[in-house]
């Protein structure tokens, strides 16, 4: 039988398997999850083989092929699927069942492939075909416009009030993990959190920065004033920027909120053929949630740089214009703009919002690496990684509020880079 005929025995679309990934021993345990869903994998000829993706710095990503005699390629692409594992301990970090809802959603608005299972710590999906990007992709103007299109049909097409599953939980399934024990406060309830936006629809961006910085470590004097130092922050972020009129609901939309090159998909076309702009797809929604388009596009933007944060790549005011109509365009074409404003003058107003939004996704990751580098086992430097977003954010605070120019300092390259034309 086809893996596509597989039949999903649940009203959410997909099957719960009582299995989990082991790390220790990851692909056995990824075979018995595989072959779990597909027995005809196991009874039938060729073999079952595992590629280990490496693009991201959170979860194990493996895709699952069966190797079936006289298929092509792209015919055993097009059954393969991909195995998510979650990172130890995030769950301090990432609301699974909003995860697993968005997910769900977007794949019936074919925003998203099949989710065909879920295990208990992580997702099975349908593989898509294509190349993943990396940070130079997002660069070349053929790629840099499908995203900007893909993220537009995201912001129209998905109803904000969706995303978010029924009776919504901020707090992490079953009990922390004995790692995230150690110093985290991981159980906030809805109502703390949900008060940095009390008159918004929660979960959002806002109270997931929230929930995270109730997370943050304060162990010690350090650790305190550090925590006190960005919750004054969060609430004086959310005072200046929350309420700014935007798409979508009450200035929410469905956004994706973790736009890096890895999870940007350039589809396949023929040898030969370079559309003048790619068809692109998005991969793992674990931070999928209500937020302002606007946070969405300058998160995206901060991501040209990678991991590596090389400023010099982050696109300018001429190439965030030409990106904005892009989106603009593709918008239009699924859901109305603000009546009071042709899109022109619209596309003016929200490339001024979205230069107001540029330090946020600093204060954002850096405060996620914060409680990364306590959790994570992962050979990644996240404590260096924190210092360098949570930088982002100060750099751009100081120009907000003009304490570099009075204090007679340097502009520092990542704001020299955003105001280049």
């Amino acid at each position: 039988m086809s893996t596509r005929n597989v039949e999903i025995n649940s009203k959410a679309g997909y099957r719960r398997l009582p299995l989990s990934h082991n790390s220790a021993d990851s692909q056995a345990s990824a075979l018995r999850l595989v072959l779990t869903l597909f027995p005809d994998w196991e009874d039938t000829d060729g073999s079952v083989e595992f590629i280990r993706f490496k693009e991201g710095i959170t979860n194990t990503l493996l895709k699952a092929v069966k190797k079936r005699q006289g298929f092509s390629e792209k015919d055993i692409d097009e059954n393969a699927v991909l195995v998510r594992a979650y990172g130890k301990g995030t769950e301090v970090l990432i609301d699974r069942e909003r995860e697993t809802h968005s997910h769900s959603l977007l794949s019936k608005h074919g925003l998203a492939p099949d989710l065909l299972a879920r295990f208990q710590n992580g997702l099975i999906y349908r593989f898509i075909r294509g190349q993943v990007c990396d940070s130079n992709d997002l660069t070349q103007e053929r790629v840099w416009r499908g995203v900007a299109r893909r993220i537009a049909e995201w912001h129209a097409i998905l109803p904000v009030n969706e995303i978010i599953p029924p009776a919504a939980s901020n707090e992490p399934e079953g009990p922390p993990s004995p790692l995230a024990q150690q110093s985290f406060d991981t159980r906030p309830s809805a109502e703390a959190m949900n008060k940095i936006t009390p008159n918004k629809l929660a979960p959002n961006v806002w109270t997931v920065i929230q929930k995270w910085i109730f997370a943050l470590p304060a162990e010690s004097e350090v650790e305190r004033a550090r925590k006190q130092s960005l919750q004054k922050e969060l609430e004086r972020t959310v005072t200046e920027l929350a309420d700014i009129p935007d798409l979508g609901s009450d200035g929410l939309v469905s956004a994706h909120c973790d736009l890096l090159s890895g999870n940007i998909i350039v589809h396949p076309h023929e040898a030969g053929v370079s559309p003048e702009v790619e068809t692109v797809s998005f991969i793992d929604y674990e931070y999928a949630t209500p937020a302002p388009a606007v946070f969405d596009l300058a998160n995206h933007f901060a991501e040209w740089g990678g991991f590596e944060c090389d400023y010099n790549a982050l696109p300018t005011r001429s190439v965030r214009r030409a990106f904005i109509g892009e989106y603009l365009n593709c918008y239009a074409s699924h859901a109305p703009l603000p009546a009071d404003m042709d899109q022109l003058s619209y596309g003016d107003r929200l490339f001024n919002e979205i230069d107001e939004y540029r330090g946020i996704p600093g204060l954002y990751w850096g405060i996620w690496a914060l409680i990364q580098a306590t959790i994570s086992q992962i050979d990644f430097d996240y404590a260096s990684y924190a210092e360098i977003r949570l930088q982002e954010y100060w750099d751009w605070r100081a120009e907000k509020d003009g304490t570099r120019v009075k204090e007679g300092r340097d502009m520092p390259l990542r704001e020299q880079r955003w105001a280049k034309e």
